[in-house]
């Protein structure tokens, strides 16, 4: 890892609002490979920061969609045949186009097949893996450890960004923790896909795939915060969490960000 004083929590912080900014100034069109129950949230989401999202599965018109687009996302929440062909032609025309792209393996540690090809997309070089500790133990074969995420992403030359009651970030050199959020987006189906696809949509405006993760997360996470405080269960907060990301600013989120 680097130094520590390196990237200083307010620097992240901070990286952060300005991702923000750059998403709603040159909104940047997101293509979802997503599965069926967080197509429309995941929508509402993106239009919430400014993005543009589309959704087209058809192997016909995908490698266009995705050739116009400013970053890909894969997420493997539905494993069927239609979403797989999908995902093949996505991900060659993302690799041709340096289209940034995000990895969400879904359930890959409760389907051998799904983790087989999860490894074989790993293998053709996403830009970020977003996923949870089950998940990242069935494709690393290792605990998820501080330690583990770092060698693991420096080995396969990606950033990785891993949810749970702390979020972690991890390239080959640094980490982060990012301990924003709240319980009750775990009460609202697709959170975590539409967390992965403004992951993308940061990819699009911000090079460095490590800040840009890190950005994302804490965007989602402060935006869990400002919607609880309103909401008074799950359904209010679904809606309140779209509102919060619609009205999110830069000194919001640099004053509520908890980053080490």
């Amino acid at each position: 890892m680097r130094s520590p004083d390196e990237f200083s929590p307010r620097a992240l912080a901070s990286a952060a609002a300005d991702i923000l900014q750059q998403l709603r100034a040159r909104g940047p069109r997101v293509h979802c490979i997503t599965n069926a129950v967080a197509q429309n949230f995941t929508a509402n989401v993106l239009l919430a920061l400014g993005c543009v999202p589309s959704m087209t599965l058809s192997a016909g018109e995908i490698g266009d969609f995705v050739a116009h687009s400013d970053a890909l996302l894969v997420n493997l929440g539905t494993f069927d045949r239609e979403r797989r062909e999908a995902t093949e032609i996505a991900v060659d025309t993302a690799r041709r186009g340096k289209v940034p792209w995000v990895l969400d393996p879904v359930f890959v540690d409760r389907s051998a097949p799904r983790a087989g090809f999860a490894r074989v997309l790993i293998g053709r070089g996403p830009h970020v893996l977003r996923l949870n500790r089950a998940e990242f133990s069935a494709l690393a074969d290792s605990a998820a450890t501080p330690d583990a995420l770092v060698a693991y992403a420096g080995d396969k030359n990606l950033t990785v960004g891993l949810s749970g009651e702390t979020d972690w970030v991890a390239d080959g050199e640094r980490f982060a923790t990012i301990a924003n959020g709240h319980a009750l987006m775990a009460k609202v189906t697709a959170m975590g896909c539409a967390g992965s696809a403004l992951v993308a949509a940061a990819l699009a405006v911000e090079p460095d795939t490590w800040s840009a993760t890190a950005a994302a997360l804490i965007i989602v996470g402060v935006a869990g915060e400002v919607a609880a405080a309103r909401a008074a269960g799950p359904g209010s907060f679904a809606v309140a969490i779209v509102d919060a990301l619609y009205n999110l600013d830069g000194p919001t989120l640099i004053a509520h960000a908890k980053v080490t």
